[in-house]
């Protein structure tokens, strides 16, 4: 059973192509996460199946580094990525839906089962996590719309 799992979502007036192609690049994530410090490819890029990402962020008051390893990846359409290791194993997943009128429906899913201590804070970091996840989708919300 996931201990967390998490889903917000967000309609960006932009259409599909270009909500993925910005919110799929690891570069502009710390632009619009409020957690993520940083983003350093550890295979070469492009973006894909296989493809491995290492990211540095602040959460609940700690540092966090955990490397990400895509899954799935299918332009325009659904992203999937897992973490390689680190103290929480985690499932994000990206998916992008016309929403009428030009804009995306971007749905953003987090999925883990914490180990250890961290099982006993699942749903203090449920909560958070909602959170961080809705501000998140707000920053890439006004990104996307003001360019």
């Amino acid at each position: 059973m996931t201990s967390v799992d998490v889903l917000t979502d967000v309609i960006i007036n932009r259409p599909a192509p270009a909500v993925s192609a910005y919110a799929a690049d690891p570069a502009n994530a710390p632009a619009w996460y409020v957690n993520i410090k940083s983003a350093q490819w550890k295979t070469p890029p492009p973006l894909r199946t296989g493809a491995q990402i290492a990211f540095a962020a602040h959460f609940l008051g700690r540092r966090l580094e955990y490397t990400y390893q895509v899954a799935e990846f299918v332009p325009g359409e659904r992203l999937v990525m897992r973490t390689a290791q680190g103290p929480f194993p985690m499932e994000t997943t990206y998916t992008w839906a016309p929403a009428g009128g030009g804009a995306t429906r971007m749905t953003l899913r987090n999925r883990g089962e914490p180990a250890g201590f961290a099982k006993i804070l699942a749903p203090l970091v449920a909560g958070a996590m909602r959170r961080a996840n809705s501000k998140d989708l707000a920053r890439l919300k006004s990104i996307l719309e003001a360019s």
